[in-house]
């Protein structure tokens, strides 16, 4: 149903965010290290390093979680263990992120990461363990029309037969 194609949507969206949020960072360090601005007192050059390392780390999280949806997509299965404690962080890390870009940036930015925060938890929630003829609606067991019957007499097990024909 929408599984595989929320599971798509989301792989390529973390992708792409992967690339920008590696990109933005990489950029501002450079922007530091050109312009030899100082923060409180902290060198540049440590500012301009730190700001590109954190936009790389911060870029492979982010790809990593999208190959967890890519596979997911693929497979056609939920994340499990690691892969699922990845997607997991990932909604913790847009609602931050959401929270502070509504004040820092504005709403399209607030909007875009409830968006990313939305996508990944239907993805979470989409694939719930179940598989399709268990989500049918139909309830387990010999309960249904091949079910037992309403006989109110008890049945011999060895003949199959009641206490009237014993």
């Amino acid at each position: 149903m929408v599984r595989r194609p929320v599971a798509w949507i989301v792989a390529v969206v973390l992708l792409a965010e992967a690339l920008g949020v590696a990109g933005l960072n990489w950029f501002l360090g450079v922007v530091v290290d050109r312009q030899d601005m100082s923060l409180a007192g902290l060198d540049p050059d440590v500012m301009a390093t730190s700001s590109k390392i954190g936009g790389v780390v911060f870029g492979l999280y982010f790809a990593l979680c999208g190959l967890v949806a890519l596979l997911a997509a693929l497979r056609d299965r939920p994340a499990a263990g690691l892969g699922r404690v990845l997607l997991i962080s990932a909604a913790v890390v847009h609602a931050l992120l959401g929270a502070f870009v509504w004040g820092l940036v504005g709403w399209p930015a607030f909007l875009f990461m409830v968006l990313v925060l939305g996508l990944i938890v239907l993805l979470l929630m989409t694939y719930d363990g179940r598989t399709e003829a268990e989500g049918s609606g139909a309830p387990p067991g010999p309960a249904g029309p091949a079910g037992p019957t309403d006989s109110a007499e008890p049945t011999d097990a060895v003949s199959g037969r009641g206490p009237a024909s014993a």
